[in-house]
């Protein structure tokens, strides 16, 4: 995000490449990370009495048709490094610097995210999520997600290539001590010989969302093996959220052709419900329907959404639609469909949008999709709530050439779970 600093864009991705080429030759690690990050200290609470009155009509008019709590985000992570008995795990390759960007962009999330105490880390993490969340007016509930570990083809873990694990019952035991605040989005792999009594054991305990994240992972959406774990999902009435698209967060055992959309023709034709994260606004994949030829991944999403067999079942949610590395092409696409609207659900991707980095409002106004006095708003509550930032920010863009918004409904949209 630009704020006061009288860099443009362009000088700001200079600088940016001169602070990261400084980190790997001095080992500048905490103070670039920290800029990166950008976290300002100022505390939530503080926000309603310190904001200007233009930041306070952003909140008020991105809130003025929904009703208090009805707000739903679909895509919340919860990050841990083992600490305090959550029993998450990070694998190590993210930890030295014998990987030096999977250790730079661990140091990055960590900051984003308030983390200051490694031995209580997993604490601090939630307690941060926790105020922000009690700090938006009229705050709705998050979903959690849970992660899963990469696995091998005979169902054993692959720890070698799992980037993090969170487990499933730490989810559901954070939703249950929050009920006002969170609800869980459990991970099971479908490759684990447990898998579907996995599932079955989570449906039992109400829970309707399963995250996937195939290009990390490991799974293949299209392979046969797969038809017992869809077969549960439907019964069990179970939405899979499942990352489509380049992923970019992490750098540990990626197969970015696992993110190609068209891979979950399988499980749609099975009538299993299918959220697809992103809206696979990232990267290209090749076009499985016009063989030795390659497609940008938002637009195989689109291809699907407009089959007519998969209106039903079919959704998107926009988590990371509005970062600099996602704009113009898709936000601006997704603010001038609204045919599609009713199937979009939203998600924050959070730590992400705590990020300062990826969440450019100058990039934004530059394109067209905020005025730069908005920007100027929105960088207010950014340094007080991110979580919030995130919200008004998708309520404030417009399209540039119809002016189509996002709806309320988006926001608000609980069809996909109870």
């Amino acid at each position: 995000m630009e704020r006061e600093t009288g860099m443009g864009d362009g000088g700001r991705r200079t600088a940016m490449a001169t602070a990261g080429a400084l980190f790997l030759m001095v080992g500048a690690c905490g103070p670039v990370a920290h800029w990166m990050a950008g976290p300002s200290g100022l505390a939530p609470e503080d926000m309603d009495a310190n904001l200007s009155p233009g930041a306070r009509r952003l909140i008020e008019h991105a809130f003025a048709d929904v009703e208090p709590g009805a707000l739903r985000d679909h895509h919340v992570h919860v990050l841990g490094l083992g600490t305090g008995g959550t029993g998450t795990w990070v694998n190590p390759k993210l930890l030295t610097w014998s990987s030096p960007l999977a250790k730079f962009k661990t140091l990055v999330y960590l900051e984003g995210s308030g983390v200051t105490d490694g031995p209580h880390a997993d604490r601090q993490y939630m307690e941060r999520l926790v105020r922000l969340i009690r700090s938006i007016p009229g705050h709705g509930k998050y979903g959690l997600l849970a992660f899963d570990y990469h696995y091998h083809e005979d169902g054993t873990v692959d720890r070698e290539n799992s980037v993090f694990h969170v487990p499933n019952d730490y989810v559901v035991r954070l939703a249950a001590e929050y009920p006002d605040l969170f609800f869980p989005i459990v991970s099971v792999h479908p490759y684990r010989r447990d898998a579907v009594a996995a599932l079955e054991r989570w449906a039992a305990e109400g829970v309707r969302l399963v995250k996937w994240l195939p290009n990390v992972q490991g799974m293949d959406p299209s392979t046969p093996r797969n038809d017992p774990f869809y077969r549960a999902l439907k019964t069990h009435r179970m939405a899979l959220l499942t990352h489509v698209g380049k992923e970019e967060a992490v750098d540990v055992g990626l197969d970015q052709a696992l993110g190609n959309p068209l891979l979950y023709r399988r499980p749609l034709d099975m009538g299993v419900t299918v959220i697809m994260a992103h809206a696979g606004s990232l990267g290209e994949n090749a076009d499985l329907d016009r063989p030795g030829e390659a497609a940008s991944n938002f637009d195989l999403v689109l291809r699907l959404m407009e089959d007519p067999r998969y209106a039903g079942t079919l959704f998107a949610d926009i988590s990371a639609i509005t970062q600099v590395n996602r704009i113009p092409t898709a936000l601006t696409r997704l603010l001038e469909r609204g045919d599609l609207h009713p199937r979009l659900i939203d998600g924050s991707d959070y730590p992400l949008p705590a990020i300062d980095v990826v969440v450019q409002t100058s990039a934004l106004a530059r394109h067209g999709l905020l005025t730069d006095e908005e920007a100027r708003y929105l960088d207010e509550i950014f340094a007080y709530n991110p979580l919030l930032f995130d919200y008004v920010v998708k309520r404030t863009v417009r399209s540039p050439r119809t002016g189509g918004r996002l709806p309320a409904a988006i926001f608000t949209n609980r069809g996909v779970h109870p």
